[in-house]
């Protein structure tokens, strides 16, 4: 999602799970400007995450900016109502 300076990065949950979520931003291979996924997934804004770039071993994809940007507008959304629903 983003750079958080310090070698960190922000990072969201993708998973083949819809997990009933209702802000989860569905992600098919049309979403991809490199890779892909192998089948539909849902990123969840709900679970964001910081890690060390270190700790990425391989890269998957790159979303299409449209993509990356419904799930930044879910991020902030969610962020503003200050409920996950």
């Amino acid at each position: 999602m983003a750079t958080a300076g310090f070698g960190d990065v922000v990072l969201c949950q993708i998973t083949s799970n819809p997990y009933s979520d209702a802000i989860a931003v569905e992600l098919t291979l049309d979403d991809f400007a490199e890779g892909s996924l192998r089948r539909i997934s849902y990123a969840r804004p709900g679970k964001l995450f910081t890690a060390d770039r270190t700790l990425i071993r391989r890269r998957i994809g790159e979303l299409r900016p449209e993509a990356h940007g419904r799930v930044v507008n879910r991020v902030v959304a969610l962020i503003r109502s200050g409920t996950s629903g």
